[in-house]
């Protein structure tokens, strides 16, 4: 991507005075329109990252690249996505590095698939599992727009369950399934030691025995759940006050480290690459 310029099938975000924002892809010879008036997308294109346009009625917007977080909240969905505040927190919380390898199960429209593709950067691997092949396409769909190919993406159309016990050995578990007590025992087989597993669920009455699971496992230790809620505050001139709406409650985060039980002998495993 030319980072100087604004390219033709690249997509932009216009946002004009009120806050109001419209995204869509430039493509030459071709126009946008609204309510306040229209601008040609070739009075656009080779323009800075930044810049100012006008329509034809005079309204100002600026012109920028999506960040993720944007894009997420204004792609398609076939399924609701996981919210920005929340996919922040599960980066951080599952610790999601360069070069890791991923299990995810529940794709829905890809939210949380992009942010982990992004976290785990060239050198890793995230492994999706999506049961609905309708939701698999949109995801897939709205990956490729965001990222053009992947190669470090593997899509299994089949339950998680089914599937763990011909995985390898994984770093981190991130689920957004409805009843994830189900892959404590299976995931422990897969999950190395000192990994985190990590699931997104909307209520605590799910986040309760998903905890209560893991807490009975002796291959897991230091359970936590918890929500995020996000306020902005309006800051202008004297005047500085929370806004009256806010994105409160959307899921609760449940996290556990995988740990050798207290019992059991430890006995490294040899891989192929430490022999030489």
């Amino acid at each position: 991507m030319n980072l100087d310029s604004l390219q033709d099938g690249e997509q932009v975000l216009l946002i004009d005075q009120r806050g109001r924002r419209h995204l869509f892809i430039l493509r030459k010879g071709e126009t946008f329109h609204s309510d306040r008036g229209w601008v040609t997308h070739d009075a656009i294109i080779g323009q800075p990252d930044g810049s100012w346009v006008r329509t034809s009625k005079g309204t100002r917007y600026v012109v920028l690249r999506p960040t993720l977080a944007e894009y997420v909240l204004d792609m398609p969905r076939g399924a609701q996505v996981i919210y920005p505040k929340d996919l922040a927190m599960v980066m951080f919380w599952a610790d999601i590095f360069p070069g890791a390898r991923v299990l995810e199960a529940g794709m829905g429209s890809g939210a949380l698939t992009l942010a982990l593709l992004r976290a785990v950067g060239p050198a890793g691997r995230v492994i999706s599992y999506e049961q609905r092949e309708d939701f698999a396409r949109r995801a897939l769909a709205n990956i490729q727009l965001r990222m053009g190919e992947v190669n470090t993406l593997a899509v299994r159309l089949r339950p998680v369950e089914e599937g763990l016990a011909e995985e390898e050995t994984v770093d981190r578990p991130v689920f957004d399934l409805p009843e994830p007590w189900h892959l404590v025992e299976p995931v422990a087989r897969v999950l190395r030691s000192g990994g985190i597993f990590l699931s997104y669920v909307p209520t605590i009455i799910q986040s309760h025995q998903l905890s209560e699971a893991l807490r009975r496992h002796p291959g897991y230790t230091l359970v936590e759940t918890f929500e995020t809620l996000f306020r902005p505050w309006n800051i202008e001139n004297t005047s500085v006050r929370p806004f009256h709406r806010m994105v409160a409650h959307t899921g609760f985060i449940t996290v556990a480290r995988r740990v050798v039980p207290e019992d059991a002998p430890f006995q490294p495993r040899i891989t192929v690459s430490e022999v030489e």
